[in-house]
């Protein structure tokens, strides 16, 4: 038996994709897997030095760990013509030094966001500290992440889409790549091959029993929104397709890690299939 540490954040999303796991519904004779909540940025920090098996990590940090990591096909979440937003307070004009908060400093949203304004001043919060920072004065803006964009304070208003940054970046219909799986890889790749077909079947049967398992997180208090939320939020960010990574969702985070590299975020250039685990090894096995 082979015990494996997976790290995924506390939201929705996440939850939900994981949790026909925790539950029992998807399970395996020789692998048991120990999971851990924690904030995205928390996990892209593990993930830089691999300290977990399996976890949930912001696109944007998978080309600073591609040597350890394989990116899983699983457990995504794209934005497509929605994502996180730079907020502010109702009327403030915001300067061109503006301070504000952001999630982590490795989040997708935070590398589209310093991106598009250079001369900001970057404080880094957890994402639930955000809306409270603007509202007490604290920064004059932040980008809110999570359920945090489905509601918040009536004194607050948008004033920019993420999203917006990333159509004007990559000048393609792309959907906005946001967060995915990785996985070591020190581990078999048999493993690796077995995880990520368990971590898939853990997608597909919780979007199979999505009112029962919403049902039972609700109930369990896991969840921070109620239960109409729950399920706009799940139809923005797990759906069918967070069950495997489609051509164009390759082809859009090709696009994320291209535009890293022209603002000389990353040293190099990575071709994202390059980076999936080789599957055609285990009908090669069993032939």
């Amino acid at each position: 038996m082979r015990t494996l540490q997976i790290g995924h954040s506390p939201d929705a999303d996440d939850l939900f994709m994981y949790y026909a796991i925790a539950f029992g519904w998807v399970s395996h004779l020789d692998i048991i897997f120990q999971n851990c909540a924690l904030d995205i940025q928390t996990l892209n920090e593990k993930a830089l030095k691999s300290a977990l098996d399996i976890s949930a990590i912001s696109f944007s940090v998978y080309p600073l760990i591609s040597k350890e990591q394989c990116l899983l096909r699983t457990g995504v979440s794209f934005g497509n013509g929605y994502g996180p937003k730079l907020i502010k307070t109702k009327g403030k004009k915001l300067k061109r030094n503006f301070k504000v908060a952001l999630s982590g400093a490795h989040t997708t949203n935070a590398m589209l966001f310093k991106i598009a304004y250079p001369d900001a001043r970057i404080v880094y919060k957890n994402f639930l500290e955000i809306e409270n920072a603007i509202l007490s004065g604290e920064v004059d803006a932040g980008v809110l992440i999570h359920e945090s964009i489905l509601q918040y304070d009536e004194n607050l208003e948008v004033e920019r889409e993420i999203w917006d940054i990333w159509s004007e970046l990559n000048k393609q219909d792309f959907p906005l790549p946001l967060g995915g799986m990785c996985i070591r890889r020190s581990l078999p790749l048999s493993v690796a091959i077995t995880c990520e077909e368990l971590l898939t079947k853990a997608v597909r049967v919780a979007l199979e029993n999505k009112l029962l398992l919403s049902k039972m997180l609700l109930e369990r208090n896991l969840i921070r929104v109620d239960s109409k939320k729950l399920e706009i939020y799940l139809n923005l960010y797990a759906n069918k397709d967070s069950i495997s990574l489609s051509q164009t969702q390759l082809n859009a985070i090709n696009a994320l890690f291209r535009i890293g590299y022209d603002y000389k975020i990353y040293t190099q250039i990575l071709n994202v299939e390059d980076c999936l685990i080789p599957s055609e090894y285990a009908n090669l096995r069993n032939s």
